[in-house]
């Protein structure tokens, strides 16, 4: 049995994202499989999303969660009993992608731990909209940053960039290949001055366009991209597939 694992926190995105994350994954990935999401308000989730409590990183009072909360997919307190008990393959999603192709070859790539190749800084970090391991596997991926949390802060920006450091350091770090997960930014819409009169576009080959910043799919959808200098026209296959 497969898993898709997501996570749902405070009031930047609502329930809709995850339930249509859930319709998206029903339709593209034929695998047996569990859909679980960790949050903090399971309001308004579909009835066949299984929702769990966010586990908690335990970091000293006061010390910043933000830009590290991921890392608890990696607790022990998700493979427990009285938990989410994950087993076999996870593959974690954000909840602000489309899904626009067949899913079940993120579950036949072979490899220990997998993540995208990060767009801007792939020599050396990946991009965690889209990662996949086994359950219980890493338990010091979480050990690690809570005993190191000062330095782990120090050195490495967020989450993604500690968690492929660390990981690649074992030797256990791939690479999905580069046409499965794309940036909407970076590879959907047009370079300057294309993008002021050719609509963005599905990349050949992708599976996952990933949004990263501005615009998230709502905006793109209606052509607002969050920057002045950054056009992005009006994108109608995002109704099509995010829903």
């Amino acid at each position: 049995m497969a898993t898709i694992l997501c996570m749902k926190w405070g009031t930047k995105y609502g329930p809709e994202y995850v339930n249509r994350l859930r319709s998206m994954v029903r339709r593209h990935l034929r695998l047996p499989h569990r859909f679980v999401c960790l949050t903090d308000n399971s309001a308004g989730l579909d009835a066949d999303i299984e929702t769990f409590p966010i586990p908690s990183l335990e970091l000293p009072a006061g010390a910043p969660e933000r830009g590290w909360t991921k890392l608890v997919s990696f607790s022990p307190a998700l493979t427990a009993p009285g938990g989410p008990e994950l087993k076999g393959d996870v593959l974690f999603l954000d909840i602000d992608i489309v899904i626009v192709g067949p899913m079940d070859c993120f579950f036949e790539q072979p490899g220990d731990f997998l993540i995208i190749r990060d767009w801007q800084k792939g020599h050396y970090t990946g991009n965690s909209s889209v990662y996949r391991w086994r359950a219980g596997a890493y338990p010091d991926v979480l050990e690690h940053f809570r005993a190191n949390l000062d330095a782990v802060r120090r050195r490495h920006r967020n989450e993604q960039e500690f968690l492929t450091a660390h990981l690649s350091a074992q030797g256990k770090v791939s690479y999905w290949p580069e046409t499965w997960c794309r940036s909407f930014k970076r590879h959907c819409v047009k370079y300057f001055p294309f993008s002021f009169w050719q609509t963005p576009s599905i990349p050949a080959g992708a599976r996952i366009i990933v949004f990263h910043g501005m615009p998230n799919p709502p905006d793109a959808l209606v052509g607002r991209s969050g920057k002045w200098y950054r056009r992005v026209l009006p994108t109608p296959w995002i109704a099509d597939n995010w829903k």
